[in-house]
């Protein structure tokens, strides 16, 4: 449990000593980006920083910062989960509890594109840049991509996405796309194409951002047809959690399904497994983990 002594504190170091958090990043225990069976099991806990706090009929789950934090030790320490994607603020914050110590860490970039904002689909880098996260010894840098052929400001968060690879590349560190082909519907708000066809266009669109890809890999969703979905690209793919609300069993058995195809390396996974329905956040990272590598805990 994180207790009020423990969130006091934090507090105190953000007030008092704010160069314990560089301090804190450079002496974190680091280890390779994938090892022994080249796969990954990740926490996101990037969604606050875009104004998306809610989870199921709570609007505001992701508000409260000390239950956040709890949530993503307890997840961290679990047996085979890898590390944590997230915003400098909740990186920090893991790093001055110790939560990162042999762990990969990889930093959310364009939180700009605010969720329900009339300028979502221009989704400024306002996170990490590719120099931070470098400074910061983390192991790459995530950036969401939405990508409507109607809105003309589609077209800055292209260029920014490629500018992005090409200096996490510049400097070896993974850049992690996350793309979708998105609309605007009727009611004016912006909802993602999960057809296999859109998928496999974003797939595209986003496996030619930057210099080189060498160090791309692509964060994808767990939709129909998911075979016709990885034969669009030989970039590293790793699933994305998917929508809280569909019932566990449902998201287990499409994530078991979509991690035994060829060119999937894992899952990153936040709300799903930080607030599951029964709030047992260690069983359902646990149940997710054993997924992507069974035999985990053993």
């Amino acid at each position: 449990m994180l207790d009020v002594g423990e969130m006091r504190r934090l507090r105190q170091v953000r007030v008092a000593e704010p160069e314990a958090i560089a301090a804190a990043a450079s002496a974190r225990r680091r280890r390779s980006l994938v090892e022994r069976g080249g796969r990954l099991m990740l926490i996101a806990a990037d969604h606050p920083a875009r104004g998306a706090l809610g989870v199921r009929d709570d609007p505001l789950a992701m508000g409260d910062r000390r239950e956040l934090l709890e949530r993503l030790v307890v997840a961290l320490a679990r047996p085979g989960v890898d590390g944590v994607l997230a915003t400098p603020d909740i990186v920090e914050d893991l790093l001055l509890l110790g939560a990162l110590d042999d762990r990969v860490v990889v930093g959310s970039m364009n939180r700009g594109g605010l969720a329900g904002s009339v300028s979502e689909l221009d989704d400024r880098f306002t996170a990490y840049d590719a120099a931070a996260i470098a400074a910061s010894g983390l192991d790459g840098g995530k950036m969401l991509l939405r990508i409507d052929l109607g809105d003309p400001d589609t077209v800055s968060t292209l260029e920014a996405c490629g500018r992005a690879v090409s200096e996490l590349a510049a400097r070896r560190l993974v850049a992690m796309i996350e793309p979708f082909m998105a609309t605007r519907a009727g009611d004016g708000r912006l909802r993602n194409d999960l057809s296999a066809a859109a998928v496999v266009r974003a797939c595209a669109i986003a496996g030619g951002l930057g210099s080189t890809s060498a160090y791309t890999w692509l964060k994808l969703p767990v939709v129909e047809e998911m075979e016709r979905v990885l034969a669009a690209t030989t970039l590293p793919v790793l699933l994305l959690g998917g929508d809280p609300d569909v019932a566990p069993q449902e998201t287990y058995a499409a994530w078991e399904k979509a991690l035994a195809l060829e060119g999937v390396h894992g899952l990153v996974v936040g709300r799903a497994l930080l607030y599951p329905p029964d709030g047992d956040v260690a069983a359902a990272v646990d149940t997710a983990t054993a997924l992507v590598k069974p035999g985990a805990r053993e």
